[in-house]
């Protein structure tokens, strides 16, 4: 019963989290905009079964790396509140991991839905 309990406190803390990045991460926020517009146009357009699993795994990549980055920035925040300049690059290296994920996820998503489109 107590593993049972335990299992179901972890999904407790998992969404917790996800409601912090929903309720306090603006960037999170416009991120999940754009995977709401991508979901309904997934929808609207009809896509293949191949096509649907990929929009999920990038909409999905995209959220993920948010959550890393802001994770990162957190502990660094906590471990360095002063302005280090490894401090300072590892926040741009994280905020550039979300770039180019979200980059790939366009382009992705234009290679997807412009057919569809035009």
């Amino acid at each position: 019963m107590a593993r049972i309990k335990e299992f179901f406190k972890s999904f407790a803390h998992a969404f917790r989290g996800l409601k912090y990045a929903i309720i306090n991460e603006r960037n999170f926020q416009n991120e999940l905009l754009v995977a709401i517009i991508a979901f309904g146009a997934m929808l609207y357009y009809r896509v293949t079964r191949l096509e649907t699993i990929v929009i999920i795994t990038m909409v999905m990549a995209v959220l993920v790396m948010e959550m890393l980055n802001t994770i990162v920035e957190r502990i660094i925040d906590i471990l360095k509140p002063s302005v280090h300049p490894y401090a300072r690059l590892i926040k741009d290296l994280m905020a550039a991991s979300v770039l180019l994920t979200s980059i790939m996820a366009l382009i992705i998503g234009l290679v997807i839905f412009i057919p569809y489109v035009f």
